[in-house]
């Protein structure tokens, strides 16, 4: 069978979240079933270390699909064109988007619906996009997957399609991710944070990310407990975000703010694994995965009390109301202050970080693609 992935978003050295996705589950599948064919489909040059095996054959089509016109060209002409010529037999997108131009099956990866709950915290044209089409992905794909139970519900609640054409498909966690030694963290805490100990915050820096409320929650936990802590804020910024900016340019304890900008995935093990804690207090995730990664170092975990994260997390993380700047930082100071919480919370942490693989992700990938293959028989 010829299997077409849209790759778009298998960039070097710019890997977020949907590439790590890619990456993840393909890397593993197109290994696994060399009785197929791969075609990956990239919107500009790739790095050949994304083609993972022999039977993986690469594609570049244009126009480079970065903008909401240019999606609407990439993905109902330059696509279905392609798929044409190769013969393709399904057509995998990971991204969100797929063709409405073709009658070939496809499957699309729908991670979350933030975009329906909170339009206003993407770009007007970006967030119409979305709102627009989203649903006309859903309903046209043969099969949406999705990576948490709760996400499964608001695509079937907000699309009105049949519970049994959403798919879960959990995400897994690098097994790349580790607690450190003792002076390995000293070490990572000195060329951080000057030697101080420091919570982190892991994610791109957008709205529904929340850092606006960790940051006086932030400034209310050194008020209170006078400590030396700083908070490492890692990820790069989205959009423009004044709002974030007016809130920073307040805060009484900025300069206890560090912020790095994107880390490679070794130094940001190194920089979870050396915190007091992982602060993941979205307003809204189709799942969390930081929070995985945060277990796997053996680091506490503060999280939010909606959508998909108390599934993520369940019992091994303090939860808390993201909307509330009280709540987080009384989590902050419980961190600080309550050291045998910390011991449970990593111990729990480490034992749920058990439950998600990748191995098992694309092995459960695998099987809704293979039900998906016309004809296909194992």
């Amino acid at each position: 069978m010829k299997i077409a992935v849209n790759t778009r978003l298998l960039l070097k050295g710019r890997l977020d979240g949907i590439g790590w996705f890619i990456l993840e589950h393909f890397s593993r599948i197109c290994k696994a079933h060399p009785e197929h064919e791969f075609h990956f489909i990239f919107d500009r040059p790739f790095d050949q270390e994304f083609i993972f095996a022999q039977n993986v054959i690469p594609h570049v089509i244009g126009p480079p699909a970065r903008h909401p016109f240019l999606f609407k060209i990439w993905y109902d002409f330059s696509v279905p064109r392609l798929l044409k010529k190769i013969g393709a037999d399904i057509f995998i997108s990971p991204d969100m988007m797929c063709s409405l131009r073709t009658e070939i099956p496809q499957i699309v990866v729908l991670h979350d619906l933030n975009f329906e709950h909170f339009p206003k915290d993407l770009p007007w044209l970006v967030s119409k996009y979305l709102r627009h089409y989203t649903p006309l992905f859903a309903r046209r794909a043969a099969t949406v997957v999705t990576v948490s139970d709760f996400s499964k519900r608001d695509i079937v609640s907000c699309y009105g399609i049949s519970p049994s054409r959403v798919e879960v498909v959990h995400n897994g966690c690098h097994l790349g991710f580790r607690s450190f030694s003792f002076e390995e963290q000293e070490a990572t805490r000195l060329s951080i944070s000057a030697g101080q100990p420091y919570f982190v915050f892991v994610s791109s820096i957008h709205p529904r990310k929340n850092l606006q409320r960790l940051l006086p929650a932030f400034d209310l936990f050194k008020k209170r407990t006078s400590s030396a802590a700083k908070l490492v804020v890692v990820g790069r910024k989205f959009w423009k975000f004044p709002e974030l900016d007016a809130v920073y340019d307040s805060m009484e304890y900025r300069e206890d703010v560090i912020f790095t900008g994107r880390l490679e995935p070794e130094m940001l093990n190194r920089v979870t694994s050396g915190a007091l804690a992982s602060v993941y207090i979205s307003y809204y995730e189709g799942f969390g995965l930081p929070i995985l990664e945060a277990f796997r170092c053996g680091v506490p975990v503060i999280t939010s009390s909606v959508t998909a994260m108390p599934e993520v997390a369940a019992d091994a993380a303090l939860l808390v109301d993201p909307f509330s700047v009280q709540q987080i930082s009384e989590a902050l100071c419980r961190i600080w202050h309550e050291p045998e919480t910390r011991k449970i919370l990593i111990a729990k942490g480490f034992d749920r970080a058990n439950d998600f693989s990748w191995d098992k992700a694309a092995n459960e990938f695998w099987a809704v693609i293979a039900k998906n293959l016309p004809k296909w028989q194992d």
